[in-house]
Parts: structure tokens; sequence; C-alpha cells
């Protein structure tokens, strides 16, 4: 028996659908779009559709933009010579949010996942390749997450790049600032060590 009307039902599973987000989270949110002004939820819609015609992929970096390239590439302040590597849009912000890397970036859209049929073919390698291959790339650094999916893209991706002679490097991992070494796992300990650096 159905305990709300078909539409509100339609639109509880169009909010579940999203990631992270519950069946009970997913009518919390519809129930709140739904007590909403119709311009406010009209103008929900509209940025949603907007958004989606609108957003498209940078033809250099693959990452998230409005125009052809993105501000990033298209700067002439950033070293055009160094590309980040990371698997989705939402790494960009994060390295960004930093402030200590000046280069361009490459977004994957995605990691090397058997288990969930993702392949070499459903992620923007072939668009890497032909950047390393232009004069000028010096290094490619290797953002990934370092679970077992990421670290298997990253390795993937290095050999790939290989013949290109460009300088392939990986995001250190360790011990993160502020935390105690009692309650770090023997994985993270064993990065720490391995990625030590001269004081």
């Amino acid at each position: 028996m159905a305990f709300f009307p078909a539409s509100l039902e339609n639109l509880i599973d169009k909010f579940a659908s999203l990631p992270g987000i519950g069946r009970k989270s997913a009518q919390r949110l519809a129930f709140h779009v739904l007590s909403l002004p119709e311009p406010e939820a009209l103008a929900f819609a509209g940025a949603i559709t907007q958004a989606r015609r609108s957003v498209r992929c940078c033809k250099v970096c693959q990452n998230l933009t409005e125009e052809e390239i993105c501000p990033i590439c298209a700067s002439d302040r950033r070293d055009q010579g160094t590309i980040c590597v990371v698997s989705e849009p939402r790494d960009v912000l994060s390295i960004e949010r930093s402030r200590e890397y000046n280069g361009t970036y490459h977004v994957l859209h995605g990691v090397l996942s058997p288990m969930n049929h993702v392949g070499p073919d459903d992620l923007k390698i072939k668009e890497l390749l032909v950047r390393a291959a232009q004069e000028g790339v010096e290094e490619i650094i290797m953002a990934t997450n370092p679970d077992t999916e990421g670290e298997a893209t990253a390795m993937y991706i290095s050999r790939l790049l290989k013949p290109f002679g460009v300088k392939v490097s990986r995001l250190a991992y360790g011990i993160p600032v502020g935390s105690n070494l009692e309650f770090a796992d023997d994985a993270t300990l064993t990065r720490a060590l391995e990625g030590r650096t001269e004081m």
C-alpha cells in the first residue's frame, strides 16, 4: 500500500538515487522541496536543468566547465608542464584549497574497478596520453585515492606513461598532521616511513 501520492514517491525515489542519500533523507528532501513556495521550487528545478545543459568537460583536462576550456587550463599563470591526475572533479577542489599547487589537472572521471565493470576505456586515459605526448609536459602527478582501486589506476597509468619519458610521481602518504602515532595503522606507518624526507 502506497503511503504517498505516486508523484511524491517518484520524487523520493529520485533523491534516494543520489549518492549518500538514504530513504529517510530522501523523504526529508522531498518534503522540503514540496514546502518551498512555487517560484523557489521552479528555480531549484531550473538550476538542475541549467547545470545539466551548460556544464561539460573541458576539452583539455576533462574537468567540469561551462566553456570549451576551463579557467585553470586557460590561465597563463599556471604551470602547463605539470599535470596532476585526479579521479573526480571534486578532487580538483580539494587540491586547489591547499593553495600549494600551481600546475594543471587531468580528471579521469573514475578509477579502474573490475568489480564494477569499469575498465580503461571507461576513463579519460587516452586524453591524458595525448597530453603527455605534447611538448613541454615535464611531470605527471598521480593523485588518485590511496585505496586498492586508486593504487591500481595509478600503477596502470604510470606504466602507460613510461614511453613518453615524462617524470611520473605519486602523492606522498603518511600520518595526518595533528594525529598521534599510536592511532596510525600499519599500512599508514609503512607509507610514512617509505615517503620520509630529509630535514
